[in-house]
């Protein structure tokens, strides 16, 4: 099994549909392995987003991603990083296809709905960024 990590933002948290997102996850074939309701800080969110520090939407992330509570979510299944992205759809909420995540839940490219690792290797990182090893039960 592949590991992988999502992040319910605060837009779909703040909209109530935590739990629909979590059950389109798990009807998707994914096992939760830890679930946490967050509210990261400034420092938090710089730190998870650094790779994009330099692109010009950087600062805007950062601010909608401590607007609110936000859903760190550890998952797996097979091939759970490329089936992540799929049931999540386009990262711009307005060309996701029919039935996806950010097609049901986002309203645009920034309030998406979702965030989901894009890589195993990323997945790796970003899921110690927000559990320790205790805390994921598969």
């Amino acid at each position: 099994m592949e590991e992988t990590l999502s992040i319910i933002k605060p837009d779909a948290v703040r909209a109530g549909n935590t739990g629909r997102i979590i059950a389109h996850l798990e009807d998707a074939g994914f096992e939760v392995q830890a679930i946490r309701r967050l509210r990261l800080s400034q420092a938090q969110a710089e730190a998870f987003y650094a790779v994009h520090r330099e692109r010009p939407f950087f600062a805007d992330l950062v601010a909608f991603m401590t607007s609110g509570p936000a859903v760190a979510i550890a998952l797996a299944r097979e091939n759970a990083v490329t089936h992540l992205r799929d049931t999540m759809g386009a990262t711009d909420s307005t060309q996701a296809a029919p039935g996806t995540i950010r097609n049901l839940y986002g309203s645009n490219i920034q309030n998406n709905a979702i965030h989901g690792s894009d890589s195993p290797e990323n997945a790796a990182i970003e899921r110690t960024f927000f559990f320790a090893g205790c805390d994921l039960v598969g």
